[in-house]
């Protein structure tokens, strides 16, 4: 026998085969190796596995101290989005790195287990095609970048301030402070208005005034209201204010009066504008009219009136009735 067998054959078995030998004198009724079991291979591999998880814990800690150090002065430089996102695929890539150096070191077959791994991974890829789309999209977005965290968008008939971005969803705060979590690949896969991206916004109220309203009056009162409103505008060329004559309706003269403002003021410059617009026309005595409908009803003998409550026939008394 060479030495290379007589070194096989003199080193101990291991705990698999140990654990077989053990189970199969113990039905026998022989429980002489027990104690030689625990000692022998038991305990190392206890300990070992010990050592094991204390190993990932401290890896776990560093990775997300690592993650926060990483992290944070991209999200302070660079964009908040990517700095999370950044965070997250250096924590992951750590603890993918610990877990198999301990396998490895725990003498895990880490061969087969890749093989093993891919097979599965292949199948789950099947059943969770959604979760998948999911997650393409969600580095999409992060390359591209149409909103950022902090970003007051619509998407996926969704309107919310932008609270974090995943790899499979994103967190939206609604303006009545409820949390909805939309799936990345319902956001990429639609229209997304991003409403907080430029730094003004135009407000522009329509409103309907009395045909018998003079143009030159009217124009006058709706610039008054642009007028008492000048401290929210914002200057410049493509900016201002303008009162435009939109068309001539069913029943009024339509006008859009229009203001630039700091996107910040949109709402609270909206709610001013409209208030002074009614205060302004009122002022001058310029009515906004309603819809109205006159219906004519024609009569058996070809003429048309309108419509009223049917005559009724007073009664006859009693002395009429009996003189007939």
């Amino acid at each position: 026998m060479s030495p290379i067998a007589d070194a096989a054959s003199a080193q101990p078995p291991g705990i698999a085969d140990a654990t077989s030998q053990l189970i199969g004198n113990m039905t026998e009724g022989d429980f002489t190796g027990l104690t030689t079991y625990a000692t022998t291979h038991l305990a190392p591999a206890l300990l070992s596995a010990g050592i094991g998880l204390f190993v990932i814990f401290m890896g776990y800690l560093i990775a997300k101290y690592l993650m926060r150090v990483i992290s944070q002065p991209v999200c302070r430089r660079v964009d908040e989005t990517l700095g999370k996102f950044v965070g997250k695929m250096v924590f992951y890539l750590i603890m993918f790195g610990v877990v198999g150096a301990v396998l490895s070191k725990l003498g895990a077959p880490l061969g087969g287990l890749a093989a093993m791994l891919a097979a599965a991974g292949f199948a789950i890829g099947l059943a969770f095609q959604g979760t998948l789309s999911n997650f393409a999209s969600g580095v999409l977005m992060l390359v591209f970048r149409p909103f950022k965290v902090g970003d007051v968008v619509t998407a996926a008939s969704v309107t919310g301030k932008v609270n974090e971005i995943d790899l499979f969803t994103t967190t939206l705060d609604t303006p009545d402070n409820r949390r909805i979590i939309v799936p990345n690949s319902a956001i990429s896969g639609g229209t997304i208005e991003n409403i907080t991206h430029h730094a003004h916004r135009r407000v522009e109220v329509c409103v309907g005034v009395d045909y018998t309203a003079d143009l030159q009056t009217t124009r006058a009162s709706l610039q008054q209201a642009i007028d008492n409103l000048s401290e929210m505008m914002i200057p410049g060329e493509g900016r201002g204010s303008a009162v435009v004559l939109a068309g001539l309706g069913a029943s009024s003269v339509d006008w859009k009066v229009r203001m630039w403002v700091a996107a910040s003021n949109y709402w609270p410059a909206n709610e001013m504008l409209l208030a002074e617009v009614k205060t302004q026309l009122d002022a001058a005595e310029i009515g906004i009219p309603y819809p109205q409908m006159d219906v004519h009803v024609k009569n058996e003998d070809g003429t048309s009136g309108l419509v009223g409550p049917p005559k009724v026939r007073p009664s006859r008394r009693a002395s009429e009735r009996l003189a007939s």
